[in-house]
């Protein structure tokens, strides 16, 4: 019972963590980046449009994640290029996948509801029964996705990225002071610009494992909201990497927590606000810890 809700928590926290890590990759680099949920979409309509045309779950794999950085790299050109502000462009993003997706299911598919292919490719999973060696965690990855798995890995590479690279020292220097870091010959543009590919690389991963996983089908708007989740941890944990994914796993415990209270006599409403809900305290908190520190000392 435990093992299988630790797992359903592994699962929900997946595509948290790694829109987190999107969302703490450009905020390094001084970008508050709201495109993380359109880039997320994206890449779950090219996942499974391209894996359901191709019966390869690698096609369609690398297509969502291609999918996502062509629109990471659209951003960076209404932003960078043409000056736009990143908050504007970032929900023009936002908007633009959730038309353009809708858009082509209606012309290409007729089909606004979704789409529902009767075979898709499976994507790589753990074994049943290949870790039993394992007494309990053996019992929490069987099952899980190859996606789940680069996750544990994206983290730590984020974490040697940013303090343990010169190119993560340089982002890290732009997002703290523009000015010093040009003139110590950083070129901010192009470690912006590297950020906000990076985010879409994260965000390709965050639409795959939705789409992919366990649904294998998409829904307009079927991110429901979980990249600006993984924005509010970011902001919840400061912008670390380590703290923003357990943020992400926090919320993603509250998630599968409220699949759990399904099952008792709880209102469906309360259960399916109760992932946004923990969202708006942690925003809350991280805006109090930011005021005290910034608040001036008493004489």
């Amino acid at each position: 019972m435990y093992a299988s809700f630790i797992a359903s928590v592994l699962e929900q926290s997946t595509p948290l963590i790694l829109a987190a890590l999107a969302a703490m990759i450009t905020l390094r680099a001084n970008i508050l980046n709201v495109a993380v949920e359109g880039m997320m979409l994206v890449s779950a309509f090219c996942a499974i449009a391209v894996g359901s045309f191709t019966g390869s779950a690698l096609a369609g794999f690398s297509a969502g994640v291609f999918g996502s950085i062509i629109t990471s790299l659209i951003f960076s050109i209404i932003t960078l290029r043409f000056g736009a502000g990143f908050i504007v462009a970032g929900l023009g993003i936002n908007l633009l996948a959730a038309g353009g997706t809708l858009f082509v299911l209606e012309r290409w598919y007729n089909s606004p509801g979704g789409l529902r292919p009767l075979n898709f490719p499976e994507i790589w999973h753990v074994p049943d029964g290949s870790l039993s060696f394992l007494p309990f965690l053996g019992s929490v990855l069987e099952g899980q996705s190859i996606i789940v798995l680069l996750t544990f890995l994206a983290v730590p590479i984020c974490w040697i990225f940013l303090y343990r690279t010169p190119t993560g020292s340089y982002l890290r220097a732009v997002g703290e002071d523009e000015y010093a870091a040009r003139s110590a010959g950083i070129s901010v543009i192009k470690m912006k610009a590297l950020a906000v590919t990076l985010s879409g690389l994260l965000s390709g991963l965050a639409g795959a494992q939705l789409a992919m996983d366990k649904l294998h089908f998409f829904l307009p708007n079927m991110t429901s909201g979980r990249g600006f989740i993984g924005l509010a941890a970011t902001l919840f944990g400061a912008g670390y990497p380590w703290a923003t994914s357990a943020a992400a796993i926090l919320f993603g415990f509250f998630g599968a927590l409220g699949d759990r209270l399904q099952a008792f006599d709880i209102p469906s409403q309360f259960v399916l606000m109760l992932p946004y809900l923990v969202a708006i305290f942690a925003l809350t908190f991280a805006r109090w810890r930011i005021y005290n520190r910034n608040k001036p000392a008493k004489l």
